[in-house]
């Protein structure tokens, strides 16, 4: 950061006025120093403000003019007199070498003291520093959200708007694949390339082109032995030490983008080759499947699975949403599967049970209603197969909008947790409600969901009325033609259980 000399000539409370060389008004001021030297040179680095009194200032014109000669070459930015002590005014000759040589050369008045100069001056590069640096703190979270929506495009946009400056990428065969603002010129582009070819090995380099006045900054955009072209900024100034922090976290980011991890690359080249191979029909090898699977598992190498059994479309959206930006909040990997009404997710084991308890609160309360949750036990990813079917037998036993049943909970004491059970129930399932799900079928009704509604509500027809989103009446109805179908007496207990359990049997 710097201050330009015009700047210090327009506080009216320092009262300087311009003697000589007004054609450098423009040169910016890195520190403010004193000295009454014959000879400072030496101890000079370019970018000063210097001030004097002149107490060893040569005698004549022409050492005068060698004078400010040495301080111009050395690039001192300004030269401040003070009059009044040594000088009751600045030297007419000494104007006229400043206005020769172009430096500025301004008048300190008495009552103005060298202290108070130093102090606004440093006070302003302190702010101007501020303000930089304050820049670049929202200027780094800008680019690195730009590319993650847009890519490199944005991240080349938001460095221009940031440094004030067109910045251009280009390829490792020096075309342009990038731009901002604009398009490069005829002119420009030639002398951007000019300077990339006069050091293409450097990873970052700087260089200003006396013919068109402007800076060009670069910086290589590479990995490791890999490179991928050269990001280049065009500004009227070099760039200062904070507008090259952006410059490098932008060309970091553009270096990540370019380098995407390669086991991602392997990832993604197993499962479109396995999703090939499935989509024609082929035996694909699932052996990638279930190594990308165990990346669900906890330290001891196991998983659970959690099932959302809805029982009407429109709340398989609000699940499916919910279940996949918790998981991913929590920073686990997302192994989610969508079937019709039933939305299944993969847990580490060893958090299973409190996370499938945390998403079923995360769950609106309107659409938890309708959502049953079965939480499988712990086991090997594998045993997938039947830990899905464990989860749906405790989905099944679960309350409408209440916790997650787990499976282990239910074993041994639940006759539809052992298999020869199940094959008896099954068979009474296809006995018993084969007449209603020809009835169906045949006149495009849904009877059979209408029915297991009404028998798991107890009976309570505002309850089951609730569920299917029916009117109580028109529910009535379904259960007084399921009834007429089946042949069998509702009001009979014992027929009803029989029902409930054919139809848990099945799935319905």
């Amino acid at each position: 950061m710097a201050v330009p000399v015009s700047w210090v000539l327009s506080q009216p409370d320092l009262a300087v006025r311009l003697k000589g060389g007004a054609a450098g008004v423009g040169r910016e001021i890195d520190l403010v120093v004193t000295s009454e030297l014959e000879s400072p040179f030496r101890w000079l680095s370019g970018g000063e403000l210097l001030l004097t009194t002149g107490m060893r200032l040569p005698a004549t014109g022409s050492a005068r003019l060698e004078y400010l000669r040495g301080l111009d070459e050395c690039g001192v930015a300004a030269v401040g007199f003070g009059t009044g002590l040594t000088h009751a005014e600045v030297p007419a000759d000494l104007a006229e070498a400043a206005d020769a040589i172009g430096i500025p050369l301004f008048e300190v008045p008495l009552p103005t003291p060298f202290a108070a100069i130093v102090e606004r001056v440093t006070a302003r590069l302190a702010q101007l520093q501020h303000d930089a640096l304050l820049r670049a703190s929202r200027a780094q979270p800008r680019m690195t959200r730009a590319l993650v929506k847009a890519g490199a495009q944005a991240i080349v946009r938001e460095l221009a708007v940031s440094l004030g400056a067109k910045v251009l990428m280009l390829d490792s065969a020096g075309a342009v694949t990038e731009c901002h603002p604009g398009v490069p010129d005829d002119n420009l582009l030639p002398t951007v390339r000019a300077a990339l070819a006069a050091d293409p090995a450097a990873s970052v380099s700087s260089v200003h082109t006396d013919t068109s006045g402007m800076s060009i900054t670069h910086q290589r955009i590479s990995v490791g032995r890999s490179s991928y072209g050269d990001l280049v900024v065009v500004s009227p100034a070099p760039l200062g030490a904070v507008d090259q922090i952006l410059l490098g976290h932008a060309n970091s980011l553009l270096a990540l983008d370019f380098e995407k991890p390669a086991r991602l690359q392997a990832a993604q080249h197993l499962l479109n080759s396995t999703a090939l191979g499935l989509l024609l029909g082929t035996d694909a090898d699932l052996t990638p499947a279930w190594a990308q699977l165990a990346q669900a598992a906890d330290a001891q190498g196991r998983i659970r699975v959690l099932v959302a059994e809805c029982d009407a479309t429109r709340a398989v959206a609000g699940v499916r949403i919910t279940l996949e930006a918790a998981l991913v909040r929590a920073g686990l990997p997302l192994f989610m599967h969508v079937l019709e009404r039933r939305v299944l997710v993969v847990l580490p084991a060893a958090k299973g049970t409190a996370l499938a308890g945390r998403l079923a609160t995360e769950i609106d309360a309107a659409t938890r209603k309708l959502v049953r949750l079965g939480l499988s036990g712990a086991h090997p990813p594998h045993d997938l197969t039947a830990m899905l079917a464990n989860a749906e037998l405790a989905a099944s036993a679960a309350e409408r909008g209440g916790p997650p049943a787990e499976f282990t909970e239910l074993a041994g004491r639940s006759l539809l947790s052992f298999d020869a059970t199940r094959q008896v129930l099954n068979a009474m399932a296809d006995t018993m409600l084969t007449p209603l799900v020809d009835y169906d079928r045949t006149h495009g009704t849904d009877l059979l969901s209408s029915l297991r509604a009404f028998l798991e509500s107890n009976g309570q027809w505002e309850s089951a009325a609730a569920v299917t989103g029916a009117h109580r009446h028109t529910l009535r109805k379904r259960i007084a033609t399921a009834q007429s179908v089946l042949g069998c007496d509702l009001d009979n207990a014992r027929v009803r259980a029989e029902l409930l359990l054919a139809l848990l049997a099945r799935g319905s």
